[in-house]
């Protein structure tokens, strides 16, 4: 977005019902999501963003103290969203732990390609834009990463107890790669309007954890 304001305004009136306060700003909250994984944050502009939703400017700081406090809660709400796709994927006990991962990389490349490839990701889109946002901002994004993480490293864990991934690799720096590439491969995939950088990276990753490499980025045996 365009516009910065580091201090809090109050302006124009905001619904009356509290209720409607609350639809209001998680409209608010909801279109910034489709528009933050289109567009980076500094590139849209306020005004603009508002008409789309109906709301006045004015009425905005009753919702949010600032732009920055709206990207907060936006990178937030994304979080949660991404966490429970990955939950209903990845903890999945009706496929094994590598097919999870495969069903949610399908999913992720169909969601990709149903939005004409427009679509990223809010935290990747962020983060190329890291050295002109917020500090916290950094912070933030990297700590979403990190619970993403976190969760692939549940699911690798999972598929080395069941025998579908080698006990010697690590895990922990196995999820940490993957993400790593994933958020490439979405970048790449919407520059070529394509899922082939997708596949191209998974099919890759699975060929990597395949062999049982003994290199250090994913082997705890040196």
């Amino acid at each position: 977005m365009t516009e910065s304001h580091n201090a809090p305004r109050r302006r124009g009136r905001p619904p009356k019902q509290p209720d409607g306060q609350l639809e209001t700003r998680l409209a608010l909250i909801r279109r910034g999501m489709e528009v933050l994984t289109e567009r980076g944050f500094t590139a849209t502009g306020l005004e603009g963003f508002l008409k789309q939703v109906g709301v006045p400017k004015g009425s905005f700081y009753h919702y949010f103290d600032s732009k920055e406090a709206f990207g907060r809660a936006v990178m937030d709400s994304y979080a949660r969203y991404f966490e429970r796709k990955l939950d209903r994927h990845l903890l999945n006990t009706q496929l094994s732990p590598l097919q999870r991962l495969d069903e949610f990389v399908a999913d992720a490349s169909a969601g990709m390609a149903r939005h004409g490839f427009r679509r990223g990701c809010l935290v990747g889109n962020m983060g190329q834009e890291v050295a002109v946002l917020p500090d916290d901002f950094r912070q933030q994004l990297d700590a979403i990463l990190h619970s993403w993480q976190q969760r692939l490293t549940v699911c690798l864990q999972a598929a080395q107890a069941q025998g579908e991934l080698s006990a010697a690799l690590d895990a922990e720096e196995l999820a940490q790669f993957f993400w790593i590439g994933w958020e490439g491969a979405v970048l790449r995939a919407r520059l070529q309007c394509s899922a082939a950088p997708l596949d191209v990276f998974y099919s890759g990753f699975l060929r990597m954890i395949s062999a049982n490499c003994s290199g250090s980025m994913i082997s705890d045996t040196q």
